[in-house]
């Protein structure tokens, strides 16, 4: 079945997910147009692209006007819980994220909201790991809000696309273990590529909403 191409809004651009999945977008059929809103500028200039500069996303009411028509957003805005306090990493996890997608969902109802969260959240909440709770918490706090569709993605090890700005220095020391890795568990493991077309397949397969392990991220990532 031949697909109307959609209109997406990417956060996270300035990570290595978020670049990750806004090169695959940028270079897709069937994504149209491209909204990135940034706290600084990527710098890149592309035909389908727009980008917003704004300062927090804590707080993004202002920019509504500029926010509606979208069917799809890809959250990946995220950060280590690893040496920041407990407090910081809630609010950029959970508070953030919420507010974005309230603004989102009041604008977009037919919208598809997928959340990058990651492999292991604690969908009960009440697990030891502090960042598994509250992602899972956020995982589950998304799914009451009025969008259309809401799903979250639960990747693994993630292997980087080679040459983009913001590939984490650590992967040229690690990546030599993803083939490894891929052969042992094939759900922990996936490409940048992989999770980015899993996205987009995912806004057109339209399954009820549910969260998206590592073997369904590499499904949805060859099916079209």
């Amino acid at each position: 079945m031949e697909r109307k191409p959609i209109n997406v809004i990417i956060t996270g651009a300035t990570g290595m997910v978020g670049e990750g999945v806004l090169h695959v977008c940028l270079s897709h059929p069937d994504i149209q147009s491209v909204l990135i809103i940034n706290r600084k500028s990527l710098g890149l200039q592309h035909p389908k692209l727009t980008e917003i500069v704004h300062p927090s996303l804590l707080d993004i009411s202002s920019l509504a006007p500029r926010l509606s028509g979208y069917q799809a957003c890809f959250f990946c805005l995220g950060i280590s819980s690893v040496g920041i306090s407990a407090e910081d990493y809630y609010q950029t996890t959970y508070t953030l994220t919420m507010h974005v997608a309230s603004v989102l969902s009041g604008l977009n109802r037919e919208m598809c909201f997928c959340y990058i969260s990651g492999a292991h959240t604690d969908s009960s909440e009440h697990g030891r790991i502090r960042w598994a709770r509250v992602k899972g918490k956020t995982e589950n706090d998304l799914a009451k809000l009025p969008f259309l569709r809401v799903y979250g993605f639960r990747p693994g090890f993630i292997k980087p696309i080679p040459g983009l700005a913001h590939v984490h220095k650590y992967y040229k020391y690690i990546g030599w273990f993803f083939p490894i890795g891929r052969a042992i568990s094939p759900g922990g493991f996936c490409t940048l590529p992989e999770l980015a077309l899993a996205l987009i397949n995912i806004v057109f397969e339209k399954p009820p909403n549910h969260n998206v392990e590592g073997t369904e991220i590499i499904r949805l990532a060859i099916n079209k």
